[in-house]
C-alpha cells in the first residue's frame, strides 16, 4: 500500500464518520442517537423482542444492546415488561407511546439523511454501494434488491 487513502479501512472509517455526523444531526432535534434509532426501527417492525433477538437482529453484543435499552427505558422510549409467556428469566422490549410516536419523524429524518447521501452519489452508484455494503457487513438478505435500497431512499 502506497498511501493512506488505499487502505480500505480507512476509507470506510471516512465515509462512515460522514455518515454518522450527518445521521446525528437530522436525530438530535428529537432526542435520539443513530443507534437508538436503530432500536427503534427494528421495534417498530416488531414491538415486544427480547434483548437475545435485538441482539440478534441488530449485529450488536448483549452489554451494548442493554446499556442501550437501560438509556432508552430511563428515556421514556421504551420499557420491559415480563415475558407473556410466563418465562421468568427474560424480559420483553416495548414501545412507549412517545417511542412510537417518533417513528414518523425519524424515518423522515433518515431519509433525508439517504437521500442526501444518494444525490451526492447518483442513484446508480448509490445502489451499487448500498448492495456492497451490505455484502461487506454480512448483512445481505436474499430477495432483496439493492437498487430497491437506494432507490427508495430518495423518494
Amino acid at each position: 500500500m502506497q498511501r493512506l487513502e488505499d487502505c480500505l479501512s480507512f476509507l470506510i472509517g471516512k465515509a462512515q464518520q460522514q455518515v454518522t455526523k450527518a445521521s446525528r444531526e437530522a436525530l438530535a432535534p428529537h432526542g435520539v442517537t443513530p443507534v437508538q434509532f436503530a432500536i427503534l426501527k427494528v421495534l417498530w417492525e416488531r414491538d415486544g423482542m427480547n434483548g437475545a433477538e435485538l441482539c440478534t437482529r441488530l449485529v450488536l453484543d448483549s452489554a451494548t444492546v442493554t446499556g442501550l435499552i437501560d438509556r432508552m427505558e430511563a428515556g421514556g422510549l421504551l420499557e420491559r415488561r415480563a415475558d407473556p409467556g410466563g418465562d421468568r428469566r427474560m424480559s420483553r422490549v416495548y414501545l412507549t407511546r412517545k417511542g412510537a410516536q417518533l417513528e414518523a419523524p425519524l424515518d423522515a429524518a433518515m431519509d433525508r439523511v439517504n437521500k442526501q447521501f444518494v444525490n451526492a452519489l447518483g442513484r446508480d452508484r448509490a445502489a451499487n454501494l448500498w448492495r456492497d455494503l451490505e455484502m461487506l457487513g454480512g448483512l445481505a438478505t436474499a430477495g432483496r434488491k439493492a437498487s430497491g435500497s437506494a432507490s427508495s431512499k430518495t423518494r
